[in-house]
Parts: structure tokens; C-alpha cells; sequence
């Protein structure tokens, strides 16, 4: 009997804990941020484009070309950027069949694009003014951004969970009561960069280098008393 006694006692007891732990009263709050850095690195995708005969010829015509291209680059940019490949290709160009003579390869066109990254951005319009000068077939997707971006991502988070804390307060002074321990909080963030806008006042490239948003937002649950 004493065990069956213990035994009843025990369950008892762990029900006891799940009702009280079931009914703690809290409250769920949202706080955002947004904060503007400026930029400290851009980056310029570059493409070259040739056409040829034969694949290899296309290639090599494109080989000769995207040297000049990224050596006119490389004299502009010094230590203060680097060239990455981000694709390549060769292709077959067709003719324009007809409903009796189908189409044929004339020609092949080999493409190499390659992204210019740069952390001095006063050299930004010569670039552009450079690679076009030295035979770019397209220039474009230039965007601007932040090389490490994890320090303004923590400022902007560190600002929307002191937000979300002082609506958590405003909310339990409002039901008439106080915030009590963090039970929980979630976050998200991010931050945009930016696409630089060309001017024509000037006979280079100019650019209005914006700054960049990096927003966040954090959700946190804290007890009310």
C-alpha cells in the first residue's frame, strides 16, 4: 500500500507543475530597424562577346579581346580590386530557314563575363569609361554594397529588439501590468544594396553612390506580472 501511496503522490505532483507552467500569462511583441551605411565596395559585371567561323576561332577572338579588356581594367583598379570570371560560352549561330531549306550553322559567338569588384568607388566612372574604351560588348549590373555586412546587421538588430521590448512594455502597462523574463525571440534581417545612378553633366561616368538600408526585425514573447 505505502508504494501504491508514493506512487499516486508522484503524479500528483507532475500534474501540479504542467498546470502551472501551462498558465503563465505573457505577452508577444514586434519591433523593427532600419539603419543606412554607405557603401565600401562595387561591384561591375563585364561581358565580351565575339563572333567567328569556327568555335575556335570565336573563342580565340574572344580570348585576344577579353585580355585588353581586363589588362585596361587591372591598370585602372591597382590593389584596390580584383576580376572573377562568372561564365563562359561558345555557341553556334544559325541561319534563317525557310519551309524548304532549313536552318545551318554560319558561325559560332563565344561570350566571357567576368564581375569587377572594387573598394575604392571614387574609380567607379573610370571603369566603366575604361572596359567600354577598351571593347566591352555589354557593361551593367553594377551594384553596390558592403563588404562585411554582419557589423550594421547587429546594429540594426540590437535596435529592433529594444524596440520590441518597449512595445512588450507599452502592451502590459496597458493591460494593467509589467514585463517580467524573455521567454523566447525571433529575428530576421537583411540588408539591400544599391544600383548607382549615371549622370551626363560630366565627360566621364559620374555616379551617386546612395547608401545601403539594412533593416531587421525581432518578435519577442516575454512573462507578464
Amino acid at each position: 500500500m505505502t508504494r501504491t501511496i508514493h506512487l499516486a503522490f508522484a503524479v500528483w505532483l507532475g500534474s501540479a507543475a504542467l498546470v502551472a507552467q501551462t498558465t503563465t500569462a505573457s505577452v508577444q511583441a514586434t519591433g523593427s530597424a532600419t539603419i543606412y551605411v554607405q557603401p565600401d565596395q562595387a561591384q561591375l559585371t563585364v561581358s565580351v562577346t565575339t563572333q567567328g567561323t569556327t568555335a575556335q576561332d570565336a573563342g580565340q577572338q574572344n580570348a585576344n579581346l577579353t585580355a585588353i579588356v581586363t589588362q585596361a581594367i587591372t591598370s585602372v583598379l591597382g590593389a584596390s580590386g580584383s576580376i572573377q570570371t562568372v561564365s563562359y560560352s561558345v555557341n553556334p549561330r544559325y541561319s534563317n530557314g525557310t519551309a524548304t531549306q532549313p536552318s545551318i550553322i554560319v558561325g559560332y559567338s563565344a561570350t566571357n563575363s567576368f564581375q569587377v569588384t572594387m573598394t575604392d568607388l571614387t574609380l567607379i566612372g573610370r571603369a566603366i569609361d575604361t572596359v567600354n574604351q577598351a571593347g566591352a560588348t555589354s557593361v551593367g549590373s553594377l551594384t553596390l554594397g558592403l563588404q562585411n555586412p554582419a557589423p550594421s546587421l547587429q546594429q540594426a538588430l540590437a535596435a529592433a529588439s529594444k524596440q520590441a521590448l518597449a512595445n512588450a512594455g507599452a502592451i502590459a502597462s496597458g493591460l494593467g501590468g509589467k514585463t517580467g523574463a524573455v521567454i523566447s525571440a525571433q529575428q530576421s534581417s537583411a540588408y539591400t544594396p544599391v544600383v548607382a545612378l549615371v549622370g551626363t553633366a560630366a565627360p566621364t561616368t559620374q555616379l551617386q553612390t546612395g547608401p545601403v538600408s539594412v533593416s531587421a526585425t525581432v518578435t519577442v514573447t516575454v512573462q507578464l506580472q
